[in-house]
């Protein structure tokens, strides 16, 4: 019986470990791999959906300053959030998305690149948008100490907001699975929704990893 609805996000295993984290490691066995000269079909789709992705990060990215491979790594980002997130929907498995030491390892090291990035070679443009156009000579220090603020909060807002859905997620799954009874007359009814809301997990799954990536890049082209 489960003590907390919050316990299926502890990580300590009956080892008195955190083993569970390795689930993120064992992730990488899930992938698909080609052994013959035809593809599969997961193979396709995989292919397939890399290669949009690449067209549509490539669109997103500065033309003047992206470096070659750029969108290679929002497209990982996108891939390793995307199949934890579809991972923690499995029985019995830990969902390393829902907590903040995963959702922050991935916003913080790939936004603090980018800001040194732009700080170091385009300076100018950095504090000119500290200031938008317009502001009164009197609010100037006001709109910088704001913009500062607004730019740092970046990673963790997007960090919490990845972490936030998904706990809720799986706290309305673990609330529909102990309302479950098959001695019940409308069992059929709860098995019903329970289906249902495990599409729409899946899909918010799919759209938060999306818009982890998305917002990570459009972070980058926002100096123009």
């Amino acid at each position: 019986m489960m003590t907390s609805l919050f316990s299926m996000f502890d990580p300590t295993t009956i080892f008195k470990t955190q083993l569970n984290w390795f689930i993120m490691t064992l992730i990488i066995l899930s992938l698909p791999t080609i052994y013959w000269k035809t593809p599969s079909r997961t193979n396709l789709m995989m292919t397939i959906m890399i290669k949009n992705l690449n067209k549509e990060f490539k669109s997103l990215f500065m033309k003047n300053i992206m470096v070659k491979g750029s969108t290679l790594m929002m497209i990982s980002l996108f891939l390793m959030i995307l199949i934890n997130n579809l991972n923690s929907n499995y029985p019995y498995t830990f969902c390393c998305s829902a907590h903040l030491s995963f959702s922050l390892a991935m916003a913080l090291p790939i936004w603090s690149t980018i800001m040194l990035f732009f700080w170091l070679n385009l300076n100018k443009t950095m504090f000119a948008h500290l200031v938008p156009n317009g502001t009164p000579v009197i609010l100037m220090p006001l709109m910088v100490l704001i913009e500062l603020t607004s730019n740092i909060i970046r990673p963790m807002a997007l960090a919490v907001r990845l972490t936030a859905n998904l706990i809720a997620g799986h706290l309305l799954m673990a609330l529909l699975g102990n309302t479950l009874n098959f001695n019940s007359k409308i069992w059929p009814i709860i098995m019903t929704i329970q289906m249902m809301f495990l599409m729409f997990e899946i899909m918010v799954a799919m759209i938060q990893s999306y818009v982890f990536s998305v917002l990570m890049t459009l972070y980058s082209s926002e100096i123009s």
